[in-house]
């Protein structure tokens, strides 16, 4: 099985495998090198979702909302695992986030990406008004964990 019968979607956050979303998140372009604690922070503070095999169990997927579950959502960390990219898991994810209940009479989506256009505009999504939309970049060092490159294993 390699389509979507070969795998499931929940919304128990119980069912988490959160060391293998923090490896996940840690190797992605977006949360480099993330501190684990702030991966389980933002998880216990957010709508998750895993995506998992069905015949192992093993965790093959996850996706988080940022939402006050009105009439604001930000759907971020939307990332299938590696070795299972390419069977439908991340269009599952967003199709799921999307018909989730708490989120029906939201009013404005929004999400980053750098390389998934053509996934979200699938969705509806369009890029955003820059002359209305800002932000404010927080310093890295307090989210990113220091990596060595001394070779000493400090970090």
């Amino acid at each position: 099985m390699s389509g979507p019968a070969a795998f499931e979607l929940s919304w128990d956050p119980s069912r988490l495998q959160m060391d293998r979303v923090i490896a996940a998140l840690r190797a992605s372009y977006w949360s480099p090198n993330i501190r684990p604690e702030l991966v389980r922070l933002a998880a216990a503070n957010s709508i998750t979702l895993g995506a998992y095999n069905r015949s192992s169990g093993d965790q093959v997927g996850y996706a988080r909302v940022i939402s006050d579950r009105a009439t604001f959502a930000y759907l971020c960390d939307v990332i299938t695992f590696e070795g299972h990219r390419g069977r439908g898991i991340g269009k599952a994810m967003v199709e799921a986030v999307l018909a989730h209940p708490d989120l029906q009479t939201v009013r404005r989506f929004a999400l980053a990406t750098r390389d998934a256009h053509a996934l979200y505009a699938r969705y509806g999504f369009t890029p955003g008004d820059a002359t209305r939309w800002m932000d404010r970049k927080g310093d890295s060092s307090a989210w990113q964990e220091v990596i060595s490159t001394d070779g000493d294993g400090a970090g």
